[in-house]
């Protein structure tokens, strides 16, 4: 089955569902149907032995390992297996899922962009870029470590931000995170929905980010599409992220609609991304196009959604260099994140950084790294059955739980928000003048709310 024939007139935009009836002509016509069609990737959707075996050759995990965890995992198909389903530490990498929020901070100048910007249309282009970079890195099939509750991440030390990142809640798995610099604040609720298919795993972002830029106090709010891990048991795993991703300026009304193209056959309209800034009119004013993995453009255009006369495209973010065979497919920002580089004085003891399965997989000992993971998994029931019989709630440290529950695409969401307590916590050392300088490395991960129980 060969690929799809590509039109210069018409595209993928077809599939394009944005409820701007008024421009479907538009909406229709695909801006890389003008760029001409290059770069198509071979990639067989289903799979096959090949790609099991070459995938074990690189390490992932044994043909036997995948079929004994098939017969396992077969009972769950159909169900939600954020967190009930234990996994084996051969599929993970050495970053949690608390430090993979942090990634989007890798190309944070475009936000610096956007709150400088004095075009508002402009402004989206910056935003929505910065929405897209971070796909790059979501294309890793590896695993991140669910955190464990109370488990923090801090990051300073990039881009004069300060990062912070709480997991808030354990059932149902839900993390918040906040960032600020001297342009803009981003405050994230996290939580996923799945949906186990057997060889596949349909992920739904069930969660709010909200960025306010603070030069004009505009408040943007992102519904990102949802993400689909293919070949998760046989074949070679790979990542697609078909769907809407839709930036709304909450303060204006104008927005941005951009389509990621789902993979065809042998890799037809992988990775490509169409759509449009629109005012709130619902009339296009900027088209956009480009490659999550590569890069991104944009273009005026006429009320038609056509490039307008005497405009050019120009590039507005581009993917930075990558280590080359990298074990875990890591770029340089994702090593950085995992560093005690970017961890600022008195890192909190509760950090990813610190914790003793996710260091071991780092450090390439995989059977000390399961050990560990079962040991803080055990040490997690223990104590939420110690919280139980004590009649106590969890209550997190840096965000509070508040009484807004907001709609999603894939379900209603508990918001959690910033209480300001870690920016007085990290103002009070930074004025402490006295740094303890015992090694970051050797301090005791310590997430837990009853500090001297021990697993039963």
């Amino acid at each position: 089955m060969g690929s799809p024939e590509k039109s210069q007139s018409k595209g993928f935009f077809a599939a394009m569902s944005s409820g701007l009836s008024m421009f479907s002509n538009a909406m229709h016509r695909s801006v890389n149907g003008l760029l001409g069609y290059e770069g198509v990737e071979v990639i067989n959707p289903e799979g096959g032995k090949e790609d099991a075996e070459e995938e074990a050759q690189r390490g992932r995990w044994k043909q036997e390992e995948r079929d004994s965890y098939w017969k396992m995992m077969h009972k769950y198909i159909g169900s939600d297996v954020t967190s009930m389903v234990t996994l084996p530490v051969i599929i993970f990498e050495p970053m949690t899922m608390l430090q993979k929020m942090a990634e989007l901070m890798e190309y944070c100048h475009l936000l610096d962009q956007a709150d400088e910007c004095e075009d508002p249309y402009m402004r989206l282009v910056y935003a929505a870029s910065w929405a897209i970079s971070v796909y790059y890195a979501y294309q890793r099939t590896w695993k991140p470590f669910n955190p464990i509750l109370g488990e923090t991440y801090e990051m300073v030390n990039h881009e004069g931000i300060t990062f912070i990142a709480e997991q808030v809640s354990h059932h149902p798995p839900m993390s918040a995170g906040h960032a600020e610099n001297d342009h803009f604040t981003y405050d994230v609720t996290s939580k996923l929905k799945t949906k186990f298919l057997g060889n596949s795993l349909d992920v739904y972002p069930v969660g709010r980010t909200h960025v306010t830029l603070k030069k004009d106090g505009v408040v943007l709010d992102l519904v990102p599409p949802p993400t689909k891990v293919n070949n998760l048991i046989f074949g070679r795993t790979w990542v697609d992220s078909p769907g809407e991703m839709i930036m709304t300026n909450l303060t204006t009304g104008d927005k941005v609609v951009l389509y990621f193209q789902p993979c065809g056959w042998f890799g037809a309209g992988r990775y490509e991304v169409d759509g449009y800034v629109y005012n709130a009119a619902e009339e296009p004013k900027i088209l956009m196009t480009g490659k999550w993995n590569e890069s991104m453009s944009y273009q005026p255009c006429d009320l038609e959604g056509e490039p307008l006369p005497g405009t050019e495209m120009k590039e507005v973010w581009h993917v930075a260099d990558v280590p080359e065979n990298d074990k875990y497919q890591y770029t340089y920002f994702a090593h950085k994140i995992n560093s005690f580089d970017t961890a600022p004085k008195k890192l909190l003891a509760s950090d990813s950084r610190l914790r003793p399965d996710r260091y071991a997989l780092e450090k390439g000992d995989m059977s000390k790294a399961g050990a560990e993971k079962s040991s803080l998994e055990e040490r997690q029931r223990a104590e939420r059955r110690t919280r139980e019989a004590n009649g106590h709630q969890f209550t997190p440290r840096w965000f509070d739980l508040t009484e807004e529950v907001t709609s999603t695409p894939w379900g209603d969401l508990e918001i959690y928000q910033f209480n300001g307590k870690y920016s007085e916590h990290r103002a009070a050392v930074e004025s402490s003048g006295s740094i303890d300088e015992t090694n970051v490395e050797s301090t005791e991960f310590n997430p837990w709310q009853y500090g001297n129980l021990s697993a039963e």
